[in-house]
């Protein structure tokens, strides 16, 4: 099976590469790579086992020597040639840090139904959007849920709720009052929540948020 990895998140495609093939797996760097390398990696064996495990990293990188650019320049495009072995038993990551848009590669994909997958870091939680929307659910929980759900995409949910956690502390110190209290009381099961069930963790913390008013 070949799979194609791309994306800004490098550490977690590094681990699904290892998850995937595991610790001992055979490394091609693209940049180094010829045309007629692509069959020497597909059909060749290792010396102790016939099926393989591959990651080929940067296959589509541009070539940083001049002697390199000359070789490539007047080949065939290297998905096209890989496309003959869509169907191989050998276990194939392709780790792009930019992903081709050449046609040849958009063909490739579609008529071989090549398992693509993009890994994007989730951008920096903007901690005083975090506790605006906190303060926001103390008066009007499904407006706070509205403004979530603007930013909920690019963030993490688990750093999320560490913030609320912060912010209700901060009230608490604040006014030691007795919804501050039983704000902490709910936060705490809802904690346990998060790290036992198999729930959507923003359904939990929308849920949390709409009953905030109330409690």
């Amino acid at each position: 099976m070949i799979r194609v990895f791309h994306g800004d998140d490098r550490s977690k495609i590094a681990a699904e590469v290892r998850k995937i093939l595991g610790e001992n797996y055979e490394v091609f760097d693209g940049e180094n790579l010829k045309i007629e390398d692509i069959i020497n990696i597909f059909k060749g064996a290792s010396l102790f086992a016939t099926k393989r495990k591959i990651l080929i990293k940067d296959l589509t990188e541009k070539r940083k020597t001049a002697e390199a650019k000359e070789a490539d320049a007047n080949k065939a495009d290297f998905y096209e040639e890989i496309a003959k072995y869509a169907d191989t038993e050998h276990d194939v990551i392709i780790w792009e840090t930019t992903l081709s848009q050449k046609k040849s590669y958009k063909d490739f994909v579609k008529e071989n139904k090549i398992e693509v997958k993009k890994f994007e870091a989730k951008k920096p939680l903007d901690a005083g959007k975090v506790f605006g929307i906190f303060d926001m659910a103390m008066q009007d929980g499904e407006r706070a849920v509205k403004q979530l759900e603007e930013i909920e995409k690019d963030q993490d949910p688990y750093m999320f709720f560490g913030l609320m956690v912060s912010q209700a502390i901060k009230r608490f110190e604040w006014r030691n009052g007795r919804k501050e209290k039983a704000i902490l009381k709910e936060l705490s099961k809802l904690d346990i929540k998060l790290k036992s069930t198999t729930m959507e963790p923003w359904i939990l913390i929308k849920s949390f948020l709409i009953r905030m008013s109330k409690i």
